[in-house]
């Protein structure tokens, strides 16, 4: 079977609105167009989108919506796109006639989980934007205005009647979002690894297991600052691959932030291209064991033109188990930096979080 993709020309033109800062001159945030854009363009620049099957991209509805967010904030969403836009949190902008992509980006996440639970492709990777894994309940933050992976696990429980399903985040900033949709629903475990400090704040860290402390339903990993390729790759052996085999999900979802590379100018982590590669190989591995091979990444962050295409590149060669033509030029570069090997303090950070896995539930 092959491997699904998503993309809308909408998700491009999405207005992400400027920085709301007191002495700052107005710019625009860095959630723009050009990283996501340039993605898709290697993809098919490097033939492989030749390769893929193109997903359904249509509108979430709003029950479909309704089932990961309160009805204010849907209502909150609408009014603002139809009066022509404006901000509806802190650092969540959407312009006239938003409302639109922000449907397409919920609808283009449950038409992937769709698609791979019907068998139509073994795996997938929806390129969104807006992003999500900020956007709680009831607040739209962090360039997330609703919760497109959310939206589409609660219409994989809902609708499919799954009785586990995994959330990933290796975005670079915290899962915060989708940690507190999901916080009183023991059907779904949600691991976040990120890094330490960073938006959006309090929140993050390794002793947020769940409302139960007898039980384990959620996982934060928060790094130090300059974690590189062996930290990530220890975190996913300690913490990830061991929750994931106790959990023995029915899907796996990924939110797919690709903010963690050493370019990149939201975060100061040291991932390259292999990094994401090796964690997308993990993954798959799990999901066979666990799954049939079910997995969908739903892309969230990632804000360097130059880096992300790279990194999205390797991420679905890998989903794809093809390998084009394309080398990465900053991957050798990345690789030698001293930083891509484990130190004691970041051994010590995932000791942390791997002390409660083992209170994980079985199936």
């Amino acid at each position: 079977m092959r491997t699904g993709f998503s993309w809308h020309e909408l998700f491009a033109w999405h207005d992400a609105g400027t920085y709301p800062l007191p002495y700052v001159e107005p710019a625009a945030v860095a959630d723009s167009a050009d990283a996501k854009r340039r993605f898709r363009n290697l993809i098919d620049v490097s033939g492989l989108l030749a390769q893929l099957q193109p997903l359904l991209v249509r509108e979430a509805t709003d029950a479909e919506i309704l089932r990961a967010h309160a009805p204010e904030l849907l209502e909150k969403i609408v009014a603002t796109s139809r009066a022509g836009g404006g901000s509806i949190g802190r650092y969540a902008h959407i312009g006239a006639g938003g409302e639109r992509t922000v449907r397409l980006a919920a609808g283009a996440a449950i038409e992937a989980v769709d698609a791979v639970l019907s068998g139509e492709v073994l795996n997938a990777y929806a390129l969104l934007r807006p992003c999500g894994h900020h956007a709680t309940r009831d607040a739209s933050m962090g360039f997330c205005i609703v919760n497109n992976l959310a939206i589409a696990a609660c219409h994989a429980l809902d609708t499919r009647e799954l009785a586990r399903i995994a959330v990933v985040d290796w975005d670079v900033h915290h899962g915060n979002g989708t940690q507190s949709i999901f916080w009183d629903d023991p059907r779904v475990l949600t691991i976040s690894l990120h890094q330490d400090g960073l938006f959006a704040l309090p929140g993050g860290q390794s002793d947020e297991t769940g409302p139960d402390p007898r039980h384990t339903t959620n996982l934060n990993v928060p790094l130090p600052a300059g974690s590189g390729h062996d930290a990530y790759l220890s975190a996913f052996e300690r913490v990830v691959l061991p929750a994931l085999d106790r959990f023995a999900p029915q899907l796996i979802l990924v939110a797919s932030g690709l903010d963690a590379s050493s370019h990149d100018a939201l975060g100061r982590m040291n991932l390259h291209s292999d990094s994401y590669r090796a964690m997308t190989m993990q993954l798959m591995d799990a999901a066979d064991r666990h799954c049939d091979g079910r997995l969908v990444l739903c892309h969230e962050g990632g804000y360097s033109a130059t880096l992300v295409p790279f990194i999205g590149l390797a991420i679905v060669e890998t989903l794809a188990g093809v390998r084009t033509q394309v080398v990465d030029p900053f991957l050798a570069n990345v690789a030698r930096q001293s930083s891509q090997k484990l130190f004691a303090h970041q051994a010590e950070a995932i000791g942390r979080a791997q002390q409660h896995v083992a209170k994980v539930a079985t199936p």
